[in-house]
């Protein structure tokens, strides 16, 4: 799996993205493997087809980079985005890419809370897949044209209040602090536009006009913001 193939040397000093596929299904991950491993710059380190599998090829192998399909048993169809979650807490650095069957716009944004920087629908064609991965690698996020717009639509549509995620909680006490976007962005092991996506949600849950309306009336109904993140 190291070994460079015929006729496609890796540029001098570039170090491939190692890529771990979780997918309940094979057939999938084996379609999968060839096509990724066909660019010099992309490794398939390791595969799973089930949460405690994943669990522990990434302790092992160490990706950059986790392709996650969302619905990971029959049972449920979002069962996937828990162990995103589990993967994005125990290692920071770790990028997980999303990808599932459809678009729905309350899926696209859970997977964002539960810590996905990209989310792709598996009809996608091998090369915007490929560009996807990239993305994420290089900048940190990645969404495909139709999960990008319902992540627009969550952002435009009002809703009530309602509470706020681990992760908003954890943005929201950096931004008490003062920092950035791109600060806590670094805090956090986030895409700046991720964080303004956590910000634009935060105050809208809020109702909030600003940064500093949404740590005041979440400091007044209770929100800690003190402790760490």
């Amino acid at each position: 799996m190291g070994e460079a193939r015929p006729g496609q040397e890796e540029p001098a000093g570039q170090v491939p993205v190692r890529i771990v596929l979780v997918d309940d299904h094979a057939i999938l991950r084996q379609g999968l493997r060839p096509l990724l491993e066909r660019e010099p710059d992309l490794e398939v380190v390791g595969e799973a087809g089930s949460a405690s599998e994943a669990l522990a090829v990434v302790e092992q192998c160490r990706p950059a980079i986790v392709l996650l399909d969302i619905k990971l048993s029959p049972a449920s169809d979002h069962d996937g985005l828990d162990l995103c979650a589990q993967l994005t807490k125990r290692h920071p650095t770790l990028r997980v890419l999303a990808l599932t069957t459809f678009v729905d716009d309350a899926l696209v944004v859970s997977a964002i809370e539960h810590g996905a920087c990209g989310y792709v629908v598996k009809d996608v064609d091998a090369l915007e897949l490929v560009r996807s991965i990239r993305l994420v690698a290089r900048s940190g996020s990645a969404f495909d044209s139709r999960a990008a717009a319902a992540m627009v639509r969550s952002i435009r549509s009002p809703q009530p209040q309602s509470a706020l995620t681990e992760r908003e909680r954890s943005v929201l006490r950096l931004v008490a602090s003062g920092l950035s976007n791109r600060g806590i962005g670094a805090r956090l092991y986030l895409s700046e536009t991720t964080v303004k996506f956590h910000v634009r949600n935060i105050m809208r849950k809020l109702e909030a006009t600003g940064r500093a309306e949404a740590v005041y009336k979440a400091t007044k109904s209770g929100v800690d913001l003190t402790s760490e993140p």
